[in-house]
């Protein structure tokens, strides 16, 4: 799979971006120069592509191949527009429930998240542009083909997903441990996002000033957190209980 979702070679690279590839990012080898690179470097920052400058032993685990300083990774989906989603979902008359991903970095959790989710009936998935982890050959392992079942956005900023969210109607909520609030003593009967965020830094600060709502899980013993795909099956299911209930 993961041969399937690569590509190496600063001119395969550059060919690949013009004709439209989905690229989620591209590693590229630190301290390299030439015209070429930078003509490679000039594409990336104008179709807003992530990248990482990175040691040479880091692009040769990646391929044994000649790679030439430059390795991209691939998505295997197709990305949605989250505005048509959003729209789509209100007019099919279902209780929208959305999920946000602020910055993921692990792809065992991110698949993790994606196969709970499409078994509870969320009807999209946003994440960041830059930053998150990306759909590879890990994701589509660990979410057991969900990733194919669900659609998932990309936007510039988590930010402009929750005020797209909250200007149609949506409810967001944070969890959070920056609360006194439980996820039980909220009612997510309503159309709603949930945003959860990275596994060491949480939700971006400057995020949770914005949102609706706020969220934890309550925790009964000495660890202070779960693991961000356990806490987001904790609230997707606390939907499931909520929305069956009614």
């Amino acid at each position: 799979m993961e041969n399937q979702t690569q590509i190496f070679g600063i001119r395969a690279i550059i060919e690949a971006i013009n004709a439209g590839e989905t690229i989620d990012k591209v590693f590229l080898q630190k301290g390299l120069k030439g015209e070429l690179f930078s003509e490679l470097e000039s594409c990336l920052r104008k179709n807003a592509i992530n990248s990482s400058y990175v040691p040479v032993e880091k692009l040769n685990r990646l391929t044994r191949k000649n790679h030439q300083g430059a390795v991209a990774q691939i998505s295997p989906i197709e990305f949605h527009d989250i505005e048509t989603l959003v729209v789509n979902v209100i007019e099919s008359g279902k209780t929208p429930l959305f999920l946000l991903l602020d910055q993921l970095s692990d792809v065992r959790n991110f698949g993790a998240i994606i196969r709970t989710a499409e078994c509870t009936g969320v009807n999209g998935i946003i994440i960041q542009k830059k930053g998150g982890a990306p759909v590879n050959g890990d994701t589509i392992k660990t979410s057991a083909g969900a990733v194919f079942k669900i659609p998932i956005c990309k936007v510039d900023h988590i930010k402009d997903a929750v005020f797209y969210m909250q200007a149609s109607g949506i409810n967001v909520i944070a969890a959070t441990e920056k609360t006194d609030k439980t996820l039980y003593d909220v009612s997510f009967k309503e159309p709603c996002a949930i945003i959860m965020g990275s596994e060491g830094r949480g939700i971006n600060p400057s995020t949770l000033k914005v949102v609706n709502t706020k969220a934890k899980l309550p925790i009964l013993g000495d660890i202070e957190s779960l693991n961000v795909s356990v806490a987001c099956g904790a609230f997707l299911y606390e939907v499931v209980r909520q929305r069956i209930n009614d």
